[in-house]
């Protein structure tokens, strides 16, 4: 019963940081410097899970966890706009290469997958109540 508990919580861990990543995304969905204050667009970036068999029991359960947080290495989306103070030579602006709607969507994603792994917690936990109650 613990292993259920454990291999949920697994998952939260991880779902959160995915989040993180997402709302670190479109935060800086219109960041056109680094963080040395240098013309540089924001690369977003994107949570990779990896199954944690360390976390699972005798039925063969397994864990996630987050095997790595990459950067995306595309292109940025140029925009022209000449009077702005990171404007190329050209006239044209380099922000991050960001679709909103994509990252909203793995946000939802992401979020309902964090609340069916508090379920299973509850589910879980309201077992384990229920069979110290018939042992006691």
């Amino acid at each position: 019963m613990f292993t259920a508990i454990n291999v949920s919580t697994s998952a939260l861990v991880a779902q959160r940081v995915r989040l993180n990543s997402i709302s670190n995304n479109i935060a800086n969905i219109s960041t056109t410097r680094n963080e040395a204050g240098q013309p540089e667009a924001y690369q977003p970036r994107y949570v990779v899970f990896q199954t944690d068999t360390s976390l699972g029991g005798p039925a063969g359960a397994a864990g996630v966890r987050v095997s790595s947080v990459e950067t995306e290495k595309g292109q940025p989306r140029l925009k022209y706009d000449p009077t702005h103070p990171d404007a190329d030579k050209n006239g044209y602006v380099a922000y991050p290469d960001i679709d909103l709607t994509t990252q909203f969507v793995d946000s939802l994603e992401a979020s309902r997958a964090y609340e069916a792994n508090i379920g299973l917690i509850e589910i879980s936990k309201d077992l384990f109540q229920q069979s110290f109650r018939i042992l006691a």
